[in-house]
């Protein structure tokens, strides 16, 4: 039985998966991932490191820069979903996975029509006033020039993502900590496993299969079942 068989296999006989998702869920949407030889973090051809400009000490003082940046690269048109979403979406209707935990901030997993899903970084997707606090979707960041003001209060309005120096939503991961103690079967994907304190989470797991896809090694390969080192469409949905 190859491996690709035996994750098959372990899908069908499971009925509480938990699938943990990375920047590489969404590579196949246009969307770069970030820490790969050729993701975004390796990049020379940004005025500043983009490590930089996602903190929110560059957004306070540098916030031109931010959204320049952040429309450019971040807002940057995609595919839209998936095989590999719609392949979760599905396998969610079918009873057999219960919670989607994505670092990723893109939106497409709601898109492909998954339910419960914990944003760990937040969605470019939910935009609100610094000020009121009122909402803006994600095409006023993307037609506005310059720093988006909001239209009551003149306030910036920044998207509802975690940028490096914010701490994660609560909220978020406490729903996301009672999934990983439920579930019988993990599926890691697409994620360096290098980002904490997201990364960490996966350590509240209880059950006994953990399933591990990625292109490079992570430094958890270690604790794996079922390692996979290649491509998560391929693994998933062929």
């Amino acid at each position: 039985m190859t491996k690709i068989e035996q994750l098959k296999d372990w899908i069908q006989s499971s009925d509480n998966i938990v699938f943990f998702g990375g920047a590489g869920v969404s590579t196949e949407s246009g969307i770069p991932d970030f820490r790969s030889k050729d993701g975004l973090y390796a990049r020379e051809d940004f005025k500043y490191p983009p490590e930089e400009m996602l903190s929110r000490s560059f957004f306070d003082s540098h916030t031109k820069d931010f959204f320049d940046f952040y429309r450019k690269i971040l807002l940057a048109p995609n595919k839209g979903p998936s095989k590999i979403h719609h392949k979760l979406a599905e396998l969610e209707k079918e009873g057999k996975l219960s919670a989607i935990i994505t670092q990723n901030i893109d939106g497409l997993h709601q898109q492909a029509g998954s339910q419960k899903v914990f944003e760990l970084h937040g969605s470019i997707l939910r935009n609100y006033c610094m000020k009121c606090h009122k909402f803006y979707s994600e095409d006023t960041i993307r037609e506005t020039d310059g720093i988006p003001l909001c239209e009551h209060d003149k306030g910036i309005i920044k998207p509802d993502v975690v940028l490096y120096e914010e701490s994660l939503d609560n909220h978020v991961i406490a729903e996301a900590i009672s999934h990983l103690q439920k579930a019988d079967m993990l599926i890691i994907a697409g994620t360096s496993l290098a980002v904490y304190p997201a990364a960490g989470l996966i350590d509240y797991f209880k059950g006994d299969t953990i399933v591990i896809i990625n292109l490079d090694p992570t430094p958890r390969d270690k604790i794996a079942t079922l390692l996979i080192h290649g491509s998560i469409s391929q693994a998933l949905c062929d």
